[in-house]
């Protein structure tokens, strides 16, 4: 019972049907077809069939059997999955964000060290409404994306999602995929084809500052930037599909040509995606270029529901929108006192 909405006391159905595709179905979904496809596709979970989507993938491929749920034990579960994955299958270990920090040694030792094709599943990354402090999947991006040989996906919306998990299942590697607890758009209507690994897509064209989103936070990226457009701010938009491996040669020329970064996540700030951003920004010699961070705060996140929580922490449209524009103006303020001050100095060395 946990994140309970408004239900019929006599029967205990819900009140409301949602009419959308989330995340979680479609992953749960396309890891049918693609298991119809290939015998090697191996479904695990820990205590999260439904909660992770993995239910008709459980009917299905019951006999013989290629699903495994082992219970709570996240770390049983990403150890039987590389022991899968040494011997040619190919595993997806489909676990809350929150819960699978709790097999980080296992991810460490037994899947990133030995380089085993594994792929893990992050359900509820981000903020995730009424479960609470404890289930908020806001640390995953800080805690996989330093692991070596991982890949790191963030889909935008649904058909990215399948694409993702395409890629995935053809790496030589692992990798780990994200998403959050929400509808999402863009279903797909098939199987897509698999992704090119590191490279993200320009969704928008602009000159005055770049926005670098990832997941969740690119729809509402693009909302702010249709407002600051209106305000005479014309913003480059950047999904950039990847935290790791970063496409590095389009963040590069985002911030050349913009001067202006703005990297954007549903995670916590430290060690996150904007993190990484700054970092390749700064080993580059680019490290001046003016960057603003918009993400989780370093704090435990409350219980509420999800839109109310993002707009508290301003990862709505609008929050994002109101960060930038007053980004905009910080950085021009900056540069207008710098220029009085070399001019100042000019006149009293001139004097």
């Amino acid at each position: 019972y946990h994140g309970v909405g408004a239900f019929d006391v006599e029967s205990g159905e819900p009140l409301s049907a949602s009419s959308g595709s989330s995340y979680t179905r479609v992953f749960g979904d396309t890891l049918v077809k693609l298991a119809e496809e290939d015998s090697r596709i191996i479904g695990i979970t820990a205590a999260m069939c439904s909660g992770t989507g993995l239910d008709e993938f459980a009917k299905r491929f019951s006999s013989p059997k290629r699903f495994f749920d082992v219970g709570m034990a996240e770390q049983t579960a990403v150890t039987f999955a590389a022991g899968l994955a040494s011997q040619g299958f190919k595993p997806v270990t489909a676990v809350y964000s929150t819960f699978m920090q709790r097999a980080y040694d296992q991810i460490l030792h037994d899947i990133c060290l030995q380089n085993l094709p594994v792929v893990l599943a992050l359900d509820r990354a981000g903020v995730v409404g009424e479960d609470g402090p404890t289930h908020h999947g806001a640390f995953d991006l800080s805690y996989l994306r330093h692991l070596p040989n991982l890949t790191v996906m963030a889909p935008a919306d649904l058909s990215e999602l399948a694409a993702m998990m395409v890629t995935a299942l053809e790496l030589k590697g692992p990798a780990a995929i994200r998403y959050p607890r929400e509808e999402g758009e863009n279903p797909p209507a098939d199987l897509p084809g698999p992704l090119e690994v590191g490279r993200g897509r320009l969704l928008r064209e602009g000159e005055d500052v770049a926005l670098v989103a990832i997941g969740s936070m690119v729809s509402r990226a693009a909302e702010a930037a249709e407002w600051l457009a209106s305000q005479g701010i014309e913003a480059a938009l950047f999904d950039a599909r990847f935290a790791k491996p970063l496409d590095k040669e389009a963040i590069e020329s985002l911030a050349q040509r913009c001067q202006k970064v703005v990297a954007i996540e549903e995670n916590v700030l430290a060690g996150g995606f904007g993190s990484s951003v700054a970092e390749y920004l700064s080993d580059i010699g680019m490290g001046a270029i003016p960057l603003l961070r918009i993400g989780l705060p370093d704090e435990f996140i409350e219980h509420g529901p999800r839109d109310l929580l993002l707009a508290k922490y301003g990862l709505d449209a609008t929050g994002i929108a109101t960060r930038v524009q007053a980004f905009m103006v910080s950085v021009a303020e900056e540069k207008e006192y710098a220029r009085a001050a070399d001019v100042s100095d000019r006149e009293v060395s001139a004097g």
